[in-house]
């Protein structure tokens, strides 16, 4: 009998041990469901957000705006940058699952292949946001909002205008096209736009039509080889300014006099591209607002909240020609 007395005390040990062990395990549990990858729930919202890349003036003012607005709002942000590679931003939205982010937003790099990482989102109920580029997927439950702009609008605004410049021109008039990134909306869209605009006009034609992946080098290379392919080029659509920019080299190298020998029309509206339409060497610019922070934390957070918000929201841009860009310079913020 002194034997089992003499174990008891151990065995209360081993009880109490094992209790604060239970009670330990099971509030791990409850904090790693909080959607704050098991931290404290401090009432913050976690937003994954992935980014095209750093390929242009635009796309550096986009991801400003995105940090700023996530930091004023008290949104705390998981950001990536994806180098303009599609695996890179699925391998990034999969990562954001696992941490278990309240929400995901991305500018996707292209349209397709997004379906089976989207219906990863869902299944783990967390809503996903797509920002400035959409995506072609049929189920439009995958994602919850559209938050950017009308491309094929822009586009269709830039050949608008070339119509309206050369209303009443006899002769052809020999466009080049500078396309974004292969598979994009926006490189899609604008395409469309424009195509659309001058179809009416078979004076206006389209000679040649080729993506600078929106970057400044791809721009100027293309534009090189447009140039040594097409002794007269009128007219140059560039879908963003950063192309158009890298096209002024190649023009002056090749001799030529930009917005005077070639037409210039871009889209975006950064500031180099407003100072090259203020100074004369664009000629017209339909604007791309990268402004889209502030919109999107207030989305985010009403998403995670469970609200009903538009399936598209459009943000508010306008065009500029040279007058338009001097005035506008001075106040303009990216």
């Amino acid at each position: 009998m002194k034997r089992m007395r003499d174990h008891l005390p151990s065995r209360r040990i081993i009880a109490v041990l094992a209790a604060a062990l239970l009670a330990t395990g099971t509030a791990a549990c409850g904090n790693s469901d909080t959607g704050d990858g098991g931290g404290k729930d401090d009432g913050k919202i976690t937003l994954g957000f992935s980014q095209v890349g750093a390929e242009s003036g635009w796309r550096t003012a986009n991801t400003t705006s995105i940090k700023e607005s996530a930091a004023a709002a008290g949104v705390d942000l998981k950001f990536d940058d994806a180098q303009q590679k599609q695996e890179n931003q699925i391998k990034a939205i999969r990562n954001f699952i696992q941490q278990k982010v309240d929400v995901i937003a991305f500018s996707p790099v292209v349209e397709s292949g997004w379906d089976t990482v989207l219906k990863e989102a869902k299944d783990a109920k967390i809503p996903v946001i797509l920002t400035d580029r959409s995506v072609d997927s049929a189920d439009k439950s995958l994602y919850k909002t559209f938050l950017g702009s009308d491309f094929v609008k822009e586009g269709r605004l830039a050949g608008e205008w070339l119509v309206e410049q050369k209303k009443g021109a006899t002769g052809p008039v020999n466009i080049v096209e500078l396309q974004g990134t292969t598979g994009s909306a926006p490189a899609n869209d604008r395409k469309k736009g424009f195509a659309e605009a001058i179809a009416a006009n078979p004076n206006l034609k389209i000679i040649a039509s080729q993506s600078g992946d929106f970057t400044r080098a791809g721009g100027k290379q293309v534009m090189e080889q447009f140039l040594k392919a097409n002794p007269k080029i009128d007219v140059l659509f560039a879908h963003n300014d950063d192309m158009g920019l890298g096209a002024l080299e190649a023009i002056t190298a090749a001799g030529k006099v930009p917005g005077k020998d070639i037409t210039i029309i871009t889209v975006d509206a950064v500031k180099d591209g407003m100072q090259a339409l203020a100074d004369g060497r664009f000629n017209f610019i339909a604007e791309c607002s990268p402004l889209l922070g502030p919109q999107l934390m207030d989305l985010a957070k009403k998403v995670h909240n469970g609200e009903e918000v538009p399936a598209r929201i459009e943000t508010q841009e306008t065009t500029f020609t040279q007058e338009q860009a001097k005035a506008a310079l001075p106040e303009r913020k990216y």
